[in-house]
C-alpha cells in the first residue's frame, strides 16, 4: 500500500501511514492526496486492522500544508475539484468505522491540519504549531477546517485561528481541546502506536458503531440522535462479543474478543 510519498506498515492490527514528503514538509499535493484516499480505502476494508496511526516524516512536520506551487496554478473550477478531492480523503478518513490517531510530530497547518481533524484522536509533540494559515495567501480553509474546527473548539476560538491565521502552540491546542494530549517528541509516534495497539483489542463492532453514534449524531437533532444511540446499542447488544464481554464480566475473567 505504500507509494513515492507513503510508507504503509503493518504491526498486527495496527496501520502506521507515514506522509513520507519531509523535502517539503510534507505537503499535501495531489498525488499524495490521490495515495491517502487509496491507502485508507484498503485499509477500510481490511477487517486485519482495526486501528491507524497517521503521521508525517522528518523532525519538523506533521503535514505542513498544501502544495502551493500546486494551489497558484489552479484556476477557480480546478480549485473546486481539488477542494472536493480532498475533502473526500477526510471523510474517509473520518467515517473510516476504525480509530484512526494523529501523531503529530511538527507543523500541522492548513491542510496537514485539516488532516489532523478528521482523525478520532490527536496527539502533539511540545514542539508542534498548529494553524490554518490561509487567509493569509488570499484563501480559505478548503479540506473541511472550516466545519470541523469550529465543532472541536468552538466558533470564536476557530474564527481566531481561521481569520488570523497565527499558529497555536500544541499546550494552547491541548487547553482549546484541538490535542487530547501533548508529549516530548521523541514519545509522540510509540505512544500513539501503544494506544493504537490498546484500541485494537477493544471489540471492534463497538468501536465501529461508538464512532458512528459520535460522527452522525453530531449532524443531529438531540431526539435523533439518541434514537440512533439506541439503534447501535441494540446492533451491540446482538454480537458475538458482547455475549462474550458480559459473560467474562460475570466470570470474572478476561474476555476473548473475536470481532464479531
Amino acid at each position: 500500500m505504500s507509494s513515492p510519498s507513503l510508507q504503509c506498515r503493518r504491526e498486527g492490527a495496527v496501520a502506521t501511514v507515514v506522509v513520507d514528503r519531509p523535502q517539503r514538509l510534507n505537503a499535501l499535493d495531489i498525488a499524495t492526496i490521490s495515495d491517502l484516499g487509496r491507502v485508507f480505502a484498503e485499509l477500510g476494508q481490511d477487517d486485519g486492522i482495526r486501528a491507524v496511526v497517521l503521521t508525517g516524516a522528518g523532525d519538523r512536520a506533521f503535514v505542513a500544508g498544501a502544495d502551493i506551487a500546486e494551489l497558484a496554478a489552479l484556476d477557480p473550477p480546478g480549485a473546486e475539484r481539488y477542494a472536493a478531492t480532498g475533502q473526500s480523503l477526510m471523510w474517509r478518513i473520518e467515517n473510516l468505522g476504525k480509530p484512526v490517531v494523529a501523531a503529530i510530530g511538527g507543523f500541522a497547518l492548513g491542510g496537514g491540519l485539516e488532516l489532523a481533524l478528521a482523525c478520532t484522536i490527536r496527539w502533539a509533540a511540545d514542539s508542534a504549531r498548529l494553524g490554518l494559515p490561509e487567509t493569509g495567501l488570499g484563501l480559505i480553509p478548503g479540506f473541511g477546517g472550516t466545519q470541523r474546527l469550529p465543532r472541536l473548539v468552538g466558533r470564536g476560538r476557530a474564527l481566531e485561528m481561521i481569520l488570523g491565521g497565527e499558529p497555536i502552540t500544541a499546550d494552547q491546542a491541548l487547553a482549546w481541546g484541538l490535542v487530547t494530549r501533548v508529549l516530548p517528541r521523541a514519545e509522540v509516534l510509540p505512544q500513539a502506536l501503544d494506544l493504537a495497539a490498546r484500541l485494537a483489542c477493544r471489540p471492534a463492532v463497538a468501536l465501529r458503531a461508538a464512532l458512528k453514534a459520535v460522527n452522525e449524531g453530531a449532524g443531529m437533532s438531540a431526539d435523533a440522535a439518541v434514537r440512533l444511540e439506541a439503534a447501535l446499542f441494540g446492533v451491540t447488544c446482538a454480537s458475538a462479543d458482547a455475549a462474550e464481554g458480559c459473560q467474562a464480566f460475570l466470570a470474572k475473567r478476561p474476555p476473548e474478543f473475536r470481532h464479531r
